[in-house]
């Protein structure tokens, strides 16, 4: 497997795989990673469909990527996905997946189409006083002091940030900051989590920063993400031949270890000889050989997630259950080494969950006050509030967002899907004295409507007769941001492996982020064309980071756009070359 970037290799076709006619493939999990990897080992490995069989616990495809609607609770979402142009790996799967609606277009045909006609941007990022501007007013209000720190932490080394926290790096003056804000509430970050990771996002989206105030970095799909992404993908591999294997819960993968002949030095190699699951509550499982190409999804952000409803609060279950999917990462780390340690990401559910909240509204009493607060009418279909609006006097950080409507292709005209979340779950809240987590969906709606600008004489009425909230809580959803050292995933495809690759959020590959979509389909990418040797580049991770166009004028975005000083005889100095204009056009000078 190889890196590449331009059009010369994103349009080749490769050839097909040495393995494609022998090798039968088995996908531990049926979350995006898994699925895009289906997808690459017909398309770019072409292998027969027929001998493709994802295994998958629940009976329903797509993992954190949902979106349900339930009869008897209405709609259902964790969370949202927020996707941007380079999204290499991503776009490149889905500009050969048909989209359900458009005849003759592509899902990624679809997704630009709607991205330029209607763009994201952000009218009100934030508000205070109950439903007020909360004024930030596109600044990012660093003091010198948090520049520098960020700039510090931007040019360290991955192994010098090994195990640390951001607060071990980042000082209060930048954890005061309006960019903070920003960031923490739009990524989830907490002050706990791991340095590194905050150093690879600062990197990754470097390209971004100026459109992190009013979110024109953003680009959202039509509906939500599993009717826009997981079903097409899902559709296309069933028409194409691959067999879905639901209420399969995968226990271990057994692993025979042997020494390669004559190179004692040479990493041990490694063969996938035994799959071992629950299904339908009877212990099974399948026996492997050197044709049978295994990959698991190892972790998962949405593991034990409950959900309450409009008068019962979700539990917060902290369990790691034998059946699970942390178990199965842990019978596989205990074989290996390499295998990672599961321990580092799902030993304190206390630092990594957050909880969420779908809301539907059932007459015209709430609207109003949203479309005050986003300046637009949520009921056109087009771009409402560009992201999540967050309440920045809110004692939960909470945040709340209204997507394109609607947000169901089942969703009556009438209705507004609205997704809520709130980073501390711990707090009391600030009309609703109670922390979040110990909330019915009703009570969090109180807290809401507060929050929006609702009298309070009218709160308890309408949360109880004008919307119907489902709470989420999710004990693991931050936990691929704990802080690691690099043996703490797994490679994708580890050191001496023949038949087994790792997948998703979990897994590790070089320079991208967690928490995306793109994660997600590059590990599964990188996967296929490793372990089948496929003829083709994958796409490198967007190289923003190493334009010097790109850093300065981050640079000056971060200063809130002031220019720095110099003294004449230097500016017409570098007037009379390439760099004065370079200079000027990115903000510095």
């Amino acid at each position: 497997m190889y890196y590449s970037s331009g059009n010369y290799e994103a349009f080749a076709r490769p050839r097909k795989s040495h393995r494609a006619d022998t090798a039968s493939a088995h996908l531990v999990g049926a979350g995006l990673a898994s699925l895009a990897a289906a997808g690459f080992l017909i398309r770019d490995a072409q292998v027969d469909p027929h001998r493709i069989t994802i295994l998958e616990a629940s009976p329903l495809s797509g993992g954190a990527c949902d979106g349900i609607v339930d009869p008897g609770k209405g709609f259902l979402i964790r969370g949202g996905r927020e996707m941007e142009e380079h999204f290499e790996c991503l776009w490149d799967l889905f500009r050969s997946i048909p989209s359900l609606e458009t005849p003759g277009a592509s899902v990624l045909d679809e997704f630009s189409w709607l991205n330029k006609d209607d763009p994201n941007y952000s009218l009100m990022r934030a508000t205070k006083d109950q439903g007020r501007d909360g004024r930030t007013d596109g600044r990012f209000d660093l003091t010198t002091r948090a520049q520098l720190d960020i700039g510090r932490l931007f040019f360290t080394r991955d192994e010098d940030l090994a195990d640390l926290k951001i607060t071990d790096v980042l000082g209060r003056d930048f954890l005061d900051s309006t960019f903070w804000l920003y960031w923490r509430t739009m990524f989830a970050f907490e002050e706990w989590h791991s340095a590194l990771e905050m150093k690879l996002y600062l990197q990754r989206f470097i390209h971004h920063i100026g459109g992190l105030p009013d979110f024109t970095a953003l680009k959202f799909t039509k509906y939500n993400q599993y009717e826009s992404l997981i079903l097409p993908l899902v559709t296309w591999l069933q028409d194409q031949g691959v067999t879905f294997q639901y209420d399969t819960r995968v226990t271990n993968v057994l692993v025979e270890k042997t020494a390669v002949p004559g190179d004692p030095t040479a990493p041990l190699r490694k063969m996938a000889r035994r799959i071992e699951w629950t299904r339908n509550g009877f212990p099974g499982g399948i026996d492997l050989t050197e044709n049978d190409v295994v990959f698991v999804t190892n972790g998962s952000c949405v593991e034990n997630s409950t959900w309450g409803d409009h008068h019962q609060a979700p539990a917060l279950d902290a369990r790691i259950h034998d059946d699970g999917i942390w178990s199965l990462w842990k019978n596989m780390a205990r074989q290996d080494e390499s295998f990672g340690h599961p321990e580092k990401f799902c030993s304190d559910p206390q630092l990594t969950n957050w909880e969420s909240a779908t809301l539907t509204t059932l007459d015209d009493r709430i609207p109003p006050y949203l479309e005050k607060i986003c300046q637009r009418n949520p009921f056109e279909g087009r771009v409402t509030t560009g992201g999540i609006v967050t309440v920045r006097d809110s004692s939960w950080m909470m945040s709340w967002t209204i997507n394109r409507q609607p947000h169901f292709a089942a969703q009556p005209a009438d209705k507004l899907v609205i997704w809520i979340y709130g980073l501390f779950t711990d707090r009391p809240g600030d009309y609703v004295k109670k922390p979040m987590r110990d909330c019915t969906g009703e009570e969090i709606t109180r807290e809401f409507l507060y929050h929006i600008g609702v009298p309070p004489a009218q709160i308890d009425e309408m949360a109880a007769t004008s919307a119907v909230c489902m709470p989420c809580m999710m004990p693991f959803i931050t936990a691929f941001f704990m802080p690691r050292s690099r043996a703490d995933r797994p490679d994708v495809v580890p050191a001496g492996s023949v038949n087994l690759a790792f997948l998703g959020q979990f897994a590790h590959t070089d320079r991208d982020t967690v928490f995306t979509t793109e994660y997600s389909v590059r590990t599964g990418m990188e996967a296929v064309y490793t372990l089948f040797d496929v003829d083709r580049g994958v796409p490198e991770v967007w190289g923003s980071v190493y334009d010097i166009r790109v850093l300065l004028t981050a640079a000056s975005r971060l200063r809130d756009g002031r220019p720095l000083w110099a003294p004449t005889v230097i500016r017409r100095g570098l007037d009379r070359t390439v760099l004065g204009p370079l200079l000027r056009s990115t903000g510095v000078l």
